[in-house]
């Protein structure tokens, strides 16, 4: 249920900030949002005392690291969120277990059997299917939301880094900071605008429902095992397919939606399997991110 609540939250937000495409500038959008953001977990990590917890120079940095590659990540996806339709960017968000789970093979040395290297593999043909590399409804910012997978990949490898004594607050507040500066930087190449009622109340909507992305995915991390909760992360493909058609009148084509199947069921087998093998290895502690 948190992990549904964490992805549900998280797609509202992406419907907020897409609905403000075309009304108010896109570094001023994610600026504007990430000073609402970054008031909110201040008062929270404030609340719960983040900031007398000592962390390591090493963790600092891996903290930081983090940081930037969120910014990065904020970047790709917003601005295909603002020029393609949220289900497609959705499902093609849907890769990050298997992308995860390969990098973690590569760059940590984490073992991956043939049968979940041939999943990945066909999922990586769905992604394919949903972008449509060269077809004539090909859109270009897809691949600025393939750019945002393959950040978003590295900033994971981060998090599995990361000492569990870190507390997962202290990485959001830092992350909300990273992309609010570089945001606010980003803005003196635009023309700022006034921001209407209507665009404010999208903008507050948008920050409230970030935030509890953020504490419902940590709420997961601490109370349920990953491999069992991960599948669950599905939910927000169906929250954009709803919110898609429902809002803004958009429904995937044909290829998108077998892309997207593809991509959902070997995501699903690959975590199956590591549940499976996590269980045949004993009981792992779980990490508090």
């Amino acid at each position: 249920m948190l992990m549904m609540a964490s992805m549900v939250a998280f797609t509202v937000n992406d419907a907020f900030m897409k609905a403000l495409s075309g009304e108010v500038p896109l570094f001023q959008t994610i600026f504007v949002r990430g000073l609402i953001t970054t008031g909110l977990l201040l008062a929270m990590a404030l609340i719960a005392g983040t900031f007398s917890a000592q962390i390591s120079r090493r963790d600092k940095k891996l903290i930081l690291l983090r940081a930037v590659a969120d910014s990065a990540a904020a970047f790709f996806f917003i601005t295909a969120l603002f020029n393609m339709p949220l289900a497609n960017l959705s499902a093609i968000l849907q890769a990050l277990p298997l992308t995860v789970t390969l990098a973690g093979a590569v760059f940590l040395s984490e073992p991956v059997g043939w049968k979940r290297m041939f999943a990945i593999l066909v999922g990586f043909v769905g992604v394919l299917l949903i972008v449509q590399p060269g077809a004539a409804s090909f859109n270009s910012y897809s691949l600025y939301g393939v750019l945002a997978v393959v950040v978003v990949t590295f900033r994971d490898l981060i998090a599995r880094k990361l000492s569990a004594d870190v507390p997962s607050m202290a990485a959001a507040v830092t992350n909300a900071v990273a992309v609010t500066v570089l945001a606010g930087i980003l803005t003196l190449g635009e023309d700022w605008v006034e921001i209407s009622v209507a665009e404010a109340f999208k903008l507050s909507a948008a920050g409230v429902f970030i935030v509890g992305g953020y504490l419902f995915s940590v709420m997961t991390m601490r109370v349920g095992q990953i491999s069992f909760v991960s599948p669950f992360r599905y939910t927000s493909l169906l929250t954009a397919l709803v919110i898609g058609f429902l809002v803004f009148g958009e429904w995937p084509d044909t290829m998108t939606m077998i892309g997207s199947s593809i991509v959902v069921s070997t995501g699903i087998f690959t975590l199956y399997r590591e549940r499976k093998i996590s269980r045949r290895s004993g009981p792992v502690p779980l990490r508090a991110r």
